[in-house]
């Protein structure tokens, strides 16, 4: 079984869904790659055009075959609004080692809901350095 690291840059988002009817959202992304869990800034009365360019690392092996990014709407006091999410397939980046900021379509109710843009790198974990 292959295993490395997984750096996802999330660049930002465009057309997203305005959830917030009297202002601008604060949207902000949770990515999760099977069980763990990242947390993007909010990216404060940006609406539905934010960005981020924030990096996040995750440790995968390849039969980890999906990201998956949730964008949320932080509002305070009240639950967060689920704004949409993509799913983004890793086959090729094991193949390729990185692919450029790309652009992923974000659904909510299996319908579009604008589109996010994220960057992938995996660098394959060296077996020596596992101590073997």
């Amino acid at each position: 079984m292959t295993q490395g690291t997984l750096e996802v840059l999330l660049v930002g988002a465009k057309g997203l869904e305005n959830t917030d009817y009297l202002s601008n959202m604060d949207p902000y992304a949770v990515l999760k790659c099977r069980s763990q869990e990242q947390k993007s800034s909010v990216a404060s009365g940006k609406g539905s055009d934010p960005e981020w360019n924030e990096t996040f690392v995750f440790t995968v092996s390849d039969s980890t075959s999906e990201l998956f990014i949730k964008l949320l709407d932080s509002d305070g006091g009240t639950d967060d609004d689920f704004v949409g999410e993509a799913t983004i397939p890793l086959e090729a980046v094991y193949a390729e080692g990185s692919i450029p900021p790309t652009v992923y379509n974000v659904v909510k109710d299996e319908e579009y809901r604008g589109e996010i843009k994220v960057g992938l790198t995996f660098t394959l974990e060296d077996s020596r350095d596992q101590g073997f």
